[in-house]
């Protein structure tokens, strides 16, 4: 089959791939479609951890026609067993004979593996279609997988003069209702939402997705993202609103009150204490542990403080800025707290991939340029 023919098919994988975006962390989104002369026969995706693979699914879904087929699939089929068996060794056991990956995967434990099983067995095999389109679908799987740390992307209200409050700390509310329904979505497809402790004493966030403000395609049993609190001295109030959900609450803290962690804990929430940095919590350390318990994005929700030194420490990937058409003044407070910056060149660089409404907001999605 030509290879234009196979950008058609690999479209329709990236495609059914987006069935699984909110619910398959910490699993990779995967779509998979088999072909049989010129027409479909089997499609599928990966939904949930723990549940069929897209691989598996298609050729349920293709049943005997997958014998002789192609296979369209987003990520290398894996070749080890997890919570399933091995898709590579299903793709061999169904006869098909032609498979096409968007990517190698990046996990250690498959890495090639697959493709390599594949072709013991006689299978021809293709790499590297739309692969930028489905890396796109994961960024956090593959930079766990690439560099140990999850992906961290900020969200940031903001008015049109770059201002996030007003200087008494006011700013409920900078964007419209539309605005803060899109923030949903981004609640929808994180594994946490991180944030700093003067957030939760001075607004006592919730920090979840509130399922009746979800779009219609996102499903109702969406995971609630862990909520992660940079706390160095333990000053958590111990009455704070997300203790009251669900005990998905992880607080990294440097101090060493086990009377103070005690009392958190047994509010439900996790207390892991990290290496200090300046007096304050490593954050860097913070990722790390993250991405230990599988945790692929993260969507820090903060002021300017730890905005600033999660950018200046380069930990930030991509920043998802609402801009209200409002002006707050020269007093109101900034987006970043960073030191001075005396020349041009010590600017921080970003590189803005999308613009768009949303309601009377503009939303900006960047990302930040890594020296």
């Amino acid at each position: 089959m030509n290879s234009s023919h196979d950008h058609v098919y690999m479209a329709r994988a990236i495609q059914m791939a987006r069935r699984g975006f909110y619910t398959t962390h910490p699993n990779p989104r995967v779509g998979c479609v088999i072909v049989r002369d010129g027409e479909i026969v089997g499609e599928g995706a990966h939904l949930r951890a723990g549940e069929g693979h897209a691989e598996v699914n298609a050729l349920a879904n293709a049943g005997d026609k997958a014998k002789g087929a192609e296979v369209y699939v987003t990520l290398e089929p894996c070749s080890h067993y997890g919570r399933t068996p091995p898709c590579s060794q299903a793709l061999i056991d169904a006869g098909v004979k032609r498979v096409v990956s968007a990517m190698e995967d990046p996990n250690p434990e498959v890495a090639g593996k697959g493709i390599k099983l594949l072709n013991s067995a006689g299978i021809e095999t293709v790499t590297g279609v739309m692969q930028a389109e489905a890396e796109s679908l994961n960024p956090g799987f593959l930079k766990r997988m690439r560099t140990g740390k999850p992906f961290v992307r900020s969200k940031i209200a903001m008015s049109l003069d770059g201002r996030t409050a007003m200087a008494s700390g006011e700013s409920k509310w900078i964007t419209s209702v539309d605005a803060r329904l899109d923030v949903q979505r981004l609640r929808a497809s994180s594994d946490a939402i991180l944030t700093g402790i003067e957030t939760v004493l001075k607004d006592d966030p919730s920090l979840n997705i509130r399922l009746d403000e979800l779009p219609i395609d996102i499903p109702v049993d969406v995971p609630q993202p862990l909520r992660v609190i940079v706390d160095s001295h333990l000053r958590m109030q111990h009455n704070a609103k997300m203790l009251s959900l669900d005990g998905k609450t992880m607080v990294f803290t440097t101090s060493a009150d086990k009377k103070l962690a005690e009392k958190l804990e047994n509010k439900g929430a996790s207390v892991v204490t990290v290496q200090k940095s300046n007096s304050h919590v490593a954050l860097s350390a913070v990722l790390d542990y993250l991405a230990q318990q599988q945790i692929n994005e993260v969507l820090v929700e903060a002021g300017s403080t730890l905005n600033g030194a999660l950018l200046q420490a380069g930990l930030i990937d991509e920043l998802v800025i609402y801009v209200a058409p409002k002006l707050m003044g020269d007093n109101a407070k900034g987006l970043f707290h960073l030191p001075v910056l005396a020349k041009m060149s010590e600017s921080v660089e970003l590189n803005i991939t999308d613009i768009r409404s949303v309601g009377k907001d503009f939303r900006i999605t960047a990302t930040v340029e890594k020296p």
